[in-house]
């Protein structure tokens, strides 16, 4: 007999390339570390409001686009803010950011979202700067395991 997991921690994340994917794929590695959590791995324009209303917890991934959070992103937080606004308050979040360059203004945007929302910031983002380093891999998988640890522990 199989008993159903009872919390769930959704990841949104956009992965334009091989190396976001590959990020995307380590952060659920990372979760799945811990099968009490069931974890979910969406990209931005497949999710919605009852994705993120049926989470207790939540990572976002991005990349770092002129400056700012990608379209993708953005377009998430634009369908989904106002249904989640009265909903969603504390809510635990993290974010990783795949950035070229420092992350700093995609950080920023994603914040004030989060912030307008009421989220709880669970995790320091993960800021993955510069060129590929496989190093960003271990970061990132290791921020889906706190996350989901911290979720089946009920510290989040």
């Amino acid at each position: 007999m199989t008993v159903a997991a009872t919390k769930r921690l959704l990841v949104v994340a956009h992965a334009p390339s091989a190396n976001t994917e590959a990020l995307r794929y380590a952060v659920a590695e990372g979760a799945h570390e811990v099968p009490e959590i069931d974890t979910v791995v969406r990209g931005p324009f497949d999710t919605g409001p009852d994705d993120v209303l049926a989470a207790q917890a939540v990572i976002l991934g991005t990349t770092e686009n002129l400056g700012y959070m990608s379209g993708a992103l953005k377009d998430f937080f634009d369908r989904c803010y106002y249904p989640l606004l009265e909903e969603t308050e504390a809510l635990p979040y993290a974010l990783y950011v795949r950035a070229g360059q420092d992350g700093t203004g995609t950080r920023r945007a994603v914040e004030s979202i989060t912030s307008g929302l009421r989220w709880k910031r669970a995790h320091e983002p993960v800021i993955c700067r510069g060129a590929w380093d496989d190093a960003f891999l271990e970061r990132a998988r290791e921020l889906g395991m706190y996350m989901a640890a911290g979720l089946d522990a009920g510290i989040l």
